[in-house]
This record gives C-alpha cells, sequence and structure tokens, in this order.
C-alpha cells in the first residue's frame, strides 16, 4: 500500500482513527526499557541485578539520559520475550 492508501483506510475507520498532533502531544509515551521491567513486575534494582546490569545504566536509560546501545537492544528484545529464560542463561543456570 502506498501512504495515501494507507491514510485512507486509517481514515475510513471510526474505530481506528489516527491522532491528531495535539493527541500525540499529550499521548504518555511509556520508556521500553521500563516497560520491560515493569511487565516483568520488577524493581530497578531487581531488573537489574538478575540481569547483570549496572543499575546506574537501567536508571540512565529510564531517565533516557542515555540509550541502550545495539547489544543492549537485543538484549532487552531477548529479556521481553522470555524473562526466566533470559534470567536462567544469563546467570549460568540451564533448563
Amino acid at each position: 500500500m502506498t501512504d495515501e492508501e494507507i491514510t485512507a483506510a486509517a481514515l475510513s475507520d471510526p474505530d481506528a482513527l489516527p491522532m491528531t498532533e495535539e493527541q500525540l502531544a499529550r499521548a504518555k509515551r511509556v520508556n521500553i526499557v521500563k516497560g520491560i521491567r515493569q511487565r516483568v513486575g520488577m524493581t530497578q534494582a531487581e531488573f537489574a541485578a538478575a540481569f547483570q546490569l549496572p543499575l546506574a545504566t537501567v536508571r540512565d536509560w529510564e531517565q533516557e539520559r542515555s540509550r541502550p546501545d545495539a547489544p543492549a537492544r537485543a538484549l532487552l528484545n531477548a529479556i521481553a520475550r522470555d524473562p526466566e529464560v533470559m534470567r536462567r542463561l544469563i546467570n549460568g543456570h540451564a533448563a
């Protein structure tokens, strides 16, 4: 689909209208790292310890003072997909 077709399709569905600029400006954006951490139900300290990350780094990512680099993003994606498996792998506990 072209951009124009996508826009036309979105505008034709009253239940899925695109947000206006004003709505986008008011929308609360959740930090991806914080979202993953909250989904696994951990504090920053617990998350850092479980996945062997420096606590200061987790805090910096969540407060957007820095951004995860490519390897860190790959780790975060793996944690988001299966946190228990990743915790076992990182901490040396197979199966």
